[in-house]
């Protein structure tokens, strides 16, 4: 089988948030499509990548969600710390795909 990337979602990191248990949370607005707990997600400053990694933790306020969807603001918490005000984080799921003869 083949596997693909399909892009979900993107969000603009807007804010910093420093948690010592945790390390950064990153206040972002949702931009388009949506961004899925544990899901993949690609960091991206300038047009180029500079991380792939995974959601952590993904916080609307003060509660754990499941997803944030286009236009809502949300925290996220990446297995990754160099992130930037401005960066855009990609959220993509894996897709598996029959490979054909």
């Amino acid at each position: 089988p083949e596997i693909r990337e399909e892009v979900i979602g993107r969000c603009r990191v807007d804010q910093i948030f420093n948690a010592n248990r945790i390390g950064n949370i990153f206040g972002c607005l949702v931009t388009e499509g949506k961004v899925v707990r544990n899901c993949k997600a690609r960091v991206l400053r300038d047009e180029s990548e500079i991380h792939i990694g995974h959601v952590v933790s993904l916080k609307r306020f003060k509660d754990d969600v499941r997803e944030v969807t286009q236009n809502y603001e949300c925290g996220i918490v990446l297995d990754f710390q160099d992130v930037q005000q401005g960066d855009i984080i990609e959220a993509f799921i894996e897709v598996e795909e029959a490979a054909t003869l």
